[in-house]
C-alpha cells in the first residue's frame, strides 16, 4: 500500500473486493506461493490445529471446539467466515474478535508478501486466511481451530496441514463451485484429510466418497455411529476412543442447544489432539456455548442462517418440537435468500411448520429479490403476507402486524440474519443483552 493517510479496516476490506476479477477461485496453487513467502508452511501456526469442513455444522462444531478448549484452560485461535455484523467475527482469540490493528498487521504482511518477486493475484477470501493464519501464528496459540470456507481440497484454509480434520455433513450446496454430484463433493469436503492423522467424520449419512478417500490415503478414521457415538436427550452421554485407542466415557453432559451430531463430533476431535480432557470441563463448555444466529431468540423472534435444504430441514425439526410454546400463535417466516442458493428446497424443508411467509430482497450481484421468492411460495399453495424491500423493513412490517402469541423466524441468509442482528445492536447501544442465545 502506498497511500500515505492511514488504512482503516473499512478501507482494507473495501480494497480487497476490487483486488481480484473474480470473488471466488478455488485453487491453492496462488495461495500456496504467497504462504510460503509469509512463513506460514516452515512452522506449525499453533501447537495443535484442527480443520473442519463440510456443507452445513461447520459453526456449530468450531464453536464448540473453541468453548472445550476455554474451559480447559488452553489458548485457542479460531477462525470463521462468513461474519454475520463485523468482519472481526471471523477471528477469535481467546474468545475475543481480533482488533481491528491485528487484522490490518495481517492484511499488510499478505500484501507485502504477494507482491515479493513476481505479483500474486488473491481474492477477498484467500487475504483475509492468509491474513487470519499470519495473525493465529503471532501468538501461536494452544489450539487454532479453521473453518473450511468453501469445499475443502482447494480452500484456501487448507494450505496448512491439521493435527485433527473434521467433516461435519455433506449435502448439495455452492453448485456453481461444487457441482450436483453428491460423490464428488465428498472427495472435495474430504481433501482436508490428512495421512497417518485423525480424521473424524460427523455424521452417519457421510457419502462413501468421504470414508473411500480417507481410507484410501490412510487416515486414522473416527466415524459417528461406529468409533464415537451419543445418547440421551435434555443430558447426554458420550463414548469414543482418544488418542491412543483407550475407551472413553462422558455423560450427564448438558444440552448445547446446537446439533447433537457436532456436539459429539467435536468433543471426538478435541480429545484426539491429546489433550488431557476434564468432565467438569467439558460440561461447562457445551452449558455455556454460544452462536449467533443459530436457533438464536431474542423473545418472539427466532434467528437462524440455515441457507440450504439439509439446514432448513434441521430447523424445521428443532421449530416442530417446541411448537406447543405458540399455543394457538403462527410462526411467520422473513426469509431473504441469495440467488444461488436453493430456495426450492429450503421452501419445501419449512412448510411444514410455517404458517405465513414475509420475503424480503437482499443486495448485491447475489441478490435474489423478495418478488422472486413470493411467486415461488405462492406457486406452492403457501401464504404470503407481505413483501419487503430488505430485511429490515420486513421486520418493521412484521412488527406491527404479529399477534401477541405469534413468532417470527429470521432466516435464508447470513446477510438476512445479520441485518436484524445489526438493528437490534444499534436501538441497544450495544449487543442485546436480551438475546436468549439458542435453545
Amino acid at each position: 500500500m502506498t497511500d500515505d493517510a492511514p488504512m482503516t479496516l473499512d478501507a482494507w476490506l473495501a480494497r480487497l473486493e476490487a483486488a481480484h476479477p473474480v470473488g471466488i477461485d478455488l485453487g491453492l496453487d496462488r495461495v500456496s506461493k504467497v504462504a510460503e513467502r509469509m512463513g506460514l508452511l516452515q512452522a506449525p501456526i499453533a501447537e495443535r490445529v484442527i480443520t473442519v469442513a463440510g456443507t452445513n455444522g461447520k459453526g456449530s462444531t468450531v464453536a464448540m471446539l473453541e468453548s472445550l478448549a476455554l474451559k480447559h484452560g488452553l489458548s485457542v485461535a479460531a477462525y470463521t467466515s462468513p461474519h454475520l455484523i463485523r468482519y472481526n467475527e471471523r477471528l477469535l482469540l481467546d474468545g475475543v474478535e481480533a482488533d481491528d490493528e491485528l487484522l490490518m498487521a495481517g492484511f499488510a504482511a499478505v500484501e507485502q508478501a504477494r507482491l515479493q518477486q513476481e505479483p500474486v493475484s488473491l481474492t477477498y477470501f484467500e487475504v483475509g486466511t492468509l491474513g487470519a493464519l499470519w495473525a493465529i501464528a503471532q501468538s501461536r496459540p494452544q489450539l487454532a481451530v479453521l473453518e473450511v470456507g468453501l469445499g475443502g481440497r482447494l480452500d484456501a484454509v487448507n494450505v496448512i496441514d491439521p493435527n485433527v480434520a473434521v467433516v461435519t455433513t455433506v449435502a448439495q450446496d455452492h453448485a456453481a463451485f461444487l457441482g450436483n454430484d453428491i460423490q464428488v463433493i465428498g472427495r472435495e469436503k474430504a481433501g482436508i484429510i490428512r495421512s497417518d492423522r485423525p480424521a473424524v467424520l460427523g455424521s452417519q449419512t457421510l457419502p462413501r466418497s468421504v470414508h473411500e478417500h480417507a481410507e484410501h490415503i490412510g487416515a486414522l478414521v473416527h466415524a459417528l455411529g461406529q468409533d464415537f457415538n451419543h445418547q440421551g436427550k435434555e443430558t447426554w452421554a458420550w463414548r469414543g476412543r482418544d488418542a491412543s485407542q483407550a475407551q472413553i466415557e462422558l455423560v450427564d453432559l448438558p444440552d448445547p442447544h446446537l446439533p447433537r451430531d457436532n456436539a459429539a463430533t467435536a468433543l471426538q476431535a478435541f480429545i484426539l489432539c491429546d489433550i488431557d480432557v476434564q468432565a467438569d470441563a467439558c460440561r461447562r463448555a457445551f452449558a455455556e456455548v454460544q452462536l449467533a444466529g443459530r436457533m438464536q431468540w431474542h423473545g418472539q423472534w427466532c434467528l437462524d442462517v440455515g441457507h440450504n435444504p439439509h439446514a432448513a430441514e434441521y430447523l424445521a425439526r428443532r421449530l416442530g418440537e417446541c411448537s406447543g410454546q405458540r399455543g394457538s400463535g403462527r410462526l411467520l417466516a422473513l426469509l431473504g435468500m441469495l440467488d444461488d442458493k436453493d430456495a426450492e428446497g429450503v421452501m419445501a424443508a419449512l412448510a411444514p411448520v410455517v404458517d405465513a411467509w414475509v420475503t424480503v430482497s437482499l443486495p448485491g450481484e447475489r441478490g435474489r429479490s423478495a418478488e422472486d421468492l413470493a411467486q415461488r411460495l405462492g406457486h406452492r399453495g403457501l401464504t404470503v403476507l407481505h413483501c419487503a424491500d430488505d430485511p429490515l423493513a420486513g421486520a418493521e412490517w412484521l412488527e406491527a402486524h404479529m399477534e401477541e402469541q405469534d413468532q417470527v423466524l429470521v432466516t435464508g441468509s447470513f446477510l438476512t440474519v445479520g441485518a436484524i442482528l445489526q438493528q437490534w445492536q444499534t436501538e441497544a447501544g450495544e449487543r442485546p443483552a436480551s438475546i436468549e442465545g439458542a435453545r
